[in-house]
C-alpha cells in the first residue's frame, strides 16, 4: 500500500499514477477523511491534555486537603468528551484503511504511459522454428501422443484443466525438477515448498485482496484461499517481521500448484493448455535492500530468461506498459516464448518489482546496522517459469515431421535419457 503521508503531500504525483495505471479512484474522498481524521486527533489529544492537567491538579488539591469534587466532575466530562470522539476516529480509519487498501502502487518514472500498445520490446533471444511441414498445436499433438487427456480432465473437475498422463506427465515433472535445480545450484536461491491455502492477511499482503477475490478459489467454510501464485505464501513468510539488514539479499523459490478463476475471461481460449484453471509452476521471490531494488529485478528477469536459454526456446522481454501493470507492481517485465503450432508469443514470465508497496501491508521490515531504524524491505518476484505454456513452446517448437516431439537435451536426464516423445502403445 502507497504510504499515506505521501498520498496527502504528493496528491497530484497520486492521481497522475492513477490514471496511467488507467485506474477510477475518488482520492479526494481519502484526503477528506484524513483530513477529518487528523482534526478529530488533534481534538482527541487536546482533551487529554485537559483531562491530564485535571488529575494533577486533582492530586495537588487532596494533597493540600482541599475538595477535589469539582475537577473530578470536570476531568468525568472530559473523559465523556473523549469517549464520544473515539468511535468515530475508529470508524474514520476504518474506511480509509478500506480505500488504501484499493489504490495500486504507482508506476517507476521509467514505465512507458500507455496501455498493452505501449509495451516495449527490449530484447529477443533465439531463432523461430522453421518448420518444412504444416506444424500441429499442442492440442492435436498432445492428443495424438496420448500425453494429455483434455476430455478426461473436463470430466474431473470442468473446463480449463489439465489431465496429464505418460510422458506428458514426466515432462511436467521434469520441467519442474530442472527448474529448481537451475534455480538453487546456480542463482543462489533457497527452496521452500509452501502451503497452497493461506489465509486472507495472507492475500491482503501481496496485494491480491480486496481488489480481485472474484478471481479467486475460496473455500466455503473457512476464510481460505487457494493461492494463485507461490509469491503468496512465500511474500508472506516474513510477515509481520524486522529482518536484519545483514541477511538481506533473501531469495526464495519454490513449486506450487497455482489455481485461477480467470472470471473475468470467459471465453477466452477455452481449449488447450493456454489458459487454465490449475497450473504449476516455480516462483521466485526476493526480498532487497531499497536502493538494490532496480538492480535485483534485471537479475531476476536473468534468472527467468536462463530458464529458456536452457531448454532452448526462442523468446522475448516485453517492457510493460503503465496501463498493463499489475495493481501492486512499480515495474514488470514479461517475458513471452513463442509457439510455432498456433504462431504466437505467449507470456510464461512476469518478473516485477513492487518496492515498498506489498512490505507496508505485510509490515516487513529490516534494521539498519547503522541507523539501529527500521525500514520497509522491497520485495520483487518473477515466474522462472510458469507451466503449462511452456510445455506448449517445447510440444510445439520441438514436434517433428513424425508427429513426434524431441525433448529439450537439458530435461533428458531428468526424463530417463529419453530423446523425444513418441506414442506409447502401452
Amino acid at each position: 500500500m502507497l504510504d499515506l503521508k505521501f498520498i496527502r503531500e504528493n496528491s497530484d504525483k497520486v492521481k497522475q499514477g492513477l490514471q496511467a495505471k488507467r485506474v477510477s479512484l475518488d482520492l479526494d474522498s481519502l484526503l477528506t477523511l484524513d483530513e477529518e481524521r487528523r482534526k478529530l486527533i488533534g481534538q482527541i489529544d487536546d482533551l487529554r491534555k485537559e483531562q491530564n492537567k485535571a488529575n494533577d491538579e486533582i492530586s495537588r488539591l487532596l494533597k493540600n486537603k482541599a475538595d477535589p469534587k469539582a475537577k473530578i466532575t470536570a476531568m468525568k466530562a472530559i473523559a465523556v468528551q473523549i469517549g464520544e470522539r473515539e468511535p468515530h476516529l475508529k470508524e474514520l480509519e476504518q474506511k480509509m484503511n478500506e480505500i488504501l487498501l484499493t489504490v495500486p502502487n504507482l508506476p517507476h518514472p521509467s514505465v512507458p504511459v500507455g496501455g498493452p500498445e505501449a509495451n516495449q520490446i527490449v530484447r529477443t533471444w533465439g531463432t523461430l522454428p522453421a518448420f518444412d511441414f504444416a506444424p500441429k498445436t499442442h492440442i492435436e499433438i498432445a492428443e495424438s501422443l496420448d500425453i494429455i487427456d483434455f476430455k478426461r480432465a473436463a470430466k474431473l473437475s470442468g473446463s480449463n484443466f489439465i489431465l496429464f498422463k505418460k510422458v506428458g506427465a514426466l515432462l511436467e515433472r521434469a520441467l519442474v525438477n530442472f527448474m529448481l535445480d537451475l534455480h538453487t545450484r546456480e542463482h543462489g536461491y533457497v527452496e521452500v515448498m509452501p502451503p497452497v491455502l493461506v489465509n486472507r492477511h495472507s492475500m491482503t499482503g501481496t496485494g491480491q485482496l480486496p481488489k480481485m477475490e472474484e478471481d479467486m478459489y475460496r473455500l466455503k467454510d473457512e476464510d481460505l484461499f487457494l493461492i494463485p501464485t507461490a509469491e503468496v505464501p512465500v511474500t508472506n513468510i516474513h510477515r509481520e517481521e524486522i529482518l536484519d539488514e545483514s541477511d538481506l539479499p533473501i531469495y526464495y523459490t519454490a513449486y506450487t500448484p497455482c489455481f485461477r478463476r480467470e472470471a473475468g475471461s470467459y471465453g477466452k481460449d477455452t481449449k488447450g493448455l493456454i489458459r487454465v484453471h490449475q497450473f504449476d509452476k516455480v516462483e521466485l521471490v526476493k526480498f532487497v535492500r531499497p536502493e538494490q531494488s532496480y538492480e535485483e529485478l534485471e537479475r531476476l528477469v536473468a534468472d527467468a530468461e536462463k530458464v529458456f536459454q536452457k531448454l532452448g526456446l526462442p523468446y522475448r522481454v516485453v517492457k510493460l506498459a503503465s496501463g498493463d501493470l499489475s495493481f501492486a507492481a512499480a515495474q514488470c517485465y514479461d517475458i513471452e516464448a513463442y509457439a510455432g503450432g498456433v504462431n504466437r508469443w505467449l507470456e510464461v514470465s512476469s518478473c516485477s518489482n513492487f518496492e515498498d508497496f506489498q512490505a507496508r501491508r505485510a509490515n516487513i521490515r529490516f534494521k539498519s546496522k547503522d541507523s539501529k531504524k527500521s525500514a520497509f524491505v522491497h520485495t520483487l518476484n518473477g515466474s522462472g517459469i510458469a507451466l503449462a505454456r511452456a510445455v506448449v513452446a517445447i510440444l510445439e517448437n520441438y514436434q517433428t515431421p513424425d508427429g513426434e516431439v524431441m525433448i529439450p537435451e537439458v530435461l533428458r536426464p531428468y526424463m530417463g535419457d529419453k530423446t523425444r516423445i513418441a506414442y506409447d502403445h502401452s
